[in-house]
């Protein structure tokens, strides 16, 4: 297949071949009313021809707007593209095709895929591009926006099956923990896609993650219960360091002696009431230590 190249095309200011074509209005006229003074019809053969001419400078004329480009055509071969924004004239008989600079957004719809694991997700994406070069954007995809989309699609597809839905043991990353290495990866792989066409990809994020319907409700308590053992860890480690450092206040600052038999009671019994959900009910001791 041919790669073409993007070049600027050539043009000129459109506003004197404008008046220059007011001007050859003018003639006609002129012209016109000699033939209706003089009554000789032989003027016809330069009014004419004059007139098509104006009829094909004409179709020289075209306008672009500010982040705009016209890709030039000269009976199928491409001649050029129009960037700088203006008032031009080009070739005659040139077809011109609109190819917008401007930045577009991309919202793929929801896709169903598994992750790393094989759990089934939901997973969508916002694309954020623009064409940067208007001549393959033309001629080496059929339609560049529909290949945006298809290739986007591939892109997430392929990015939701190398990540897990959500972080644990075995995993460095995932989906819904580690979004900025996502959106970049994402973006890499929709690049590296869509450059055939002369596309740049400006931003990529997940706008949509979840877990598939069917398997929604298991997730969410798998997800339930971590989070507890989670918090239990964290409330086991906190009671540990406070009994210890009662057990070392008392010691240091020889409030009591305890035995080795009465610190396993104490411990046992800091430990019921900083670890147990329900308050703790306290036993006022009225005799001895030992009672």
């Amino acid at each position: 297949m041919d790669t073409i190249t993007n070049k600027n095309a050539g043009k000129v200011n459109g506003f004197p071949v404008l008046l220059f074509i007011i001007a050859l209005l003018a003639f006609e006229v002129y012209i016109l009313r000699l033939i209706a003074l003089t009554d000789d019809p032989n003027g016809l053969w330069l009014f004419f021809p004059v007139f098509l001419l104006i009829i094909l400078l004409f179709t020289g004329f075209t306008i672009v707007q500010p982040n705009d480009s016209r890709v030039l055509m000269f009976f199928g071969k491409y001649t050029g593209t129009l960037q700088e924004a203006g008032f031009w004239f080009v070739q005659p008989l040139t077809e011109k095709k609109k190819i917008s600079l401007r930045i577009h957004n991309f919202n793929s719809d929801k896709i169903k895929v598994n992750d790393l694991h094989g759990n089934p997700i939901e997973i969508a994406a916002v694309i954020v591009w623009r064409v940067i070069d208007p001549a393959r954007a033309t001629f080496d995809v059929q339609n560049y926006e529909q290949f945006i989309a298809v290739q986007s699609e591939t892109a997430i597809r392929s990015l939701a099956t190398t990540y897990a839905y959500d972080v644990s043991e075995d995993d460095k990353a995932s989906l819904r923990g580690n979004t900025q290495e996502v959106s970049e990866e994402l973006k890499n792989q929709v690049q590296s896609r869509l450059a055939v066409a002369g596309l740049e990809i400006l931003e990529s994020r997940i706008s949509h993650l979840a877990y598939a319907p069917e398997i929604a409700q298991a997730m969410l308590r798998r997800q339930q219960a971590q989070a507890v053992v989670a918090a239990r860890q964290k409330i086991v480690e906190g009671a540990v360091g406070m009994v210890d450092m009662a057990l070392r206040a008392l010691s240091e600052q020889h409030i009591v002696v305890l035995d080795e038999e009465k610190k396993a009671t104490m411990v046992n019994n800091l430990m019921v009431a900083l670890v147990s959900e329900v308050s703790a009910q306290p036993v006022i001791n009225t005799g001895t230590l030992y009672s």
